[in-house]
Formats: structure tokens, C-alpha cells, sequence
């Protein structure tokens, strides 16, 4: 499936963005943005692994068990997201296509598919934390950060859809 997200207009992007699923052969492409995006993302640290560990595990752990769409100008991934059952556990966008309304059309996709939401990012990562806040993300859990990979201190988010808004169930 493919679907195009309107958003604004860059000299160094196209007003639209095609959004569709990440195949096999673009994982090595997803891993490097989200290196480059853990490289500049605060409160992360950086990436804990190499280039390679982290282009396996795209291939590997992330395609095989998440569904992942993908935020392309022409051929050039700019950013993605990946989730399984009901959380998003990767959102990454090419740091030189940040604030560009990228994230939102990510996320946007993954909202038109599921109705709960979740996922985690770090305390420390402000940034990421009022993005998601602005996307109607709440914050639910705090903690010392003793469960995640980094051993910095995170906070879950989650959303629902108004069930309001849909309309009587069936």
C-alpha cells in the first residue's frame, strides 16, 4: 500500500511524500537513519553498536518482526517507523529532514491502522517528548531507565482514538 502525505514545501523536498512498507532490500537504508538520528537525538548517548550490528538487526529482528513503513522523496528514504502490537518501537527521521513534517506523516500512518498506541523515548529527549505530546501522545509511566538498553531514564507514551469520533461501534 501506498499513500502520499501532504505537508509543507522545503527547497530541499517535494510538497508531498510517498509513505509505503520498507522492503527487505531498504533495511540497510532504515538502519542508517536511525543511526543518524540516534547520532543527534538528546538523551540517547548515540547508537551502543556498530554500523554492521545495526544494520543486521534492521534486517533481522526489526523487518521480520514489525511492520515498517517508510517516508520516501523519489527513492530516498527520509524516515520511518516500526511497530508490532500496538507499539511503535522505532520512529526515526533524517536529521536533515527534521521539523519538516515528516515524523507527523509517520505517525499519522501508523494511526490510521491501529487505535492504542504506545511506545517509549527517553526523558532527557525533550524534543521527542512534546512531538509526540503535539500528536496527542500522554504520558503514563516514568521510570530510572533500568529496563532499557541505554540505562537512561524513559517515559511511555500512549494514545487512543476517540471512540467518540468514529461512531457507534457495530
Amino acid at each position: 500500500m501506498t499513500a502520499s502525505c501532504a505537508r509543507a514545501s522545503t527547497n530541499r523536498l517535494p510538497a508531498t511524500i510517498r509513505l509505503r512498507s520498507i522492503r527487505l532490500d531498504e533495511t540497510d537504508a532504515a538502519a542508517a537513519v536511525h543511526r543518524r538520528g540516534m547520532a543527534t537525538m538528546v538523551g540517547s548517548g548515540g547508537s551502543r553498536h556498530s554500523a554492521e550490528e545495526d544494520r543486521v538487526f534492521y534486517r533481522d529482528t526489526v523487518f521480520r518482526d514489525c511492520h515498517m513503513l517508510g517516508a520516501f522523496a523519489d527513492a530516498t528514504l527520509l524516515g520511518h517507523v516500526a511497530w508490532a502490537n500496538g507499539w511503535i518501537e522505532h520512529l526515526h527521521v533524517d536529521p536533515d529532514h527534521q521539523r519538516s513534517g515528516i515524523g507527523t506523516c509517520l505517525v499519522e500512518g501508523v494511526k490510521a491502522r491501529l487505535d492504542d498506541i504506545q511506545l517509549w523515548t527517553f526523558q532527557a529527549n525533550e524534543p521527542a517528548r512534546l512531538f509526540y505530546e503535539r500528536q496527542g501522545f500522554r504520558p503514563r509511566q516514568f521510570t530510572d531507565g533500568e529496563a532499557n538498553d541505554e540505562q537512561r531514564p524513559d517515559v511511555r507514551y500512549r494514545w487512543r482514538r476517540d471512540r467518540a469520533v468514529v461512531g457507534p461501534s457495530s
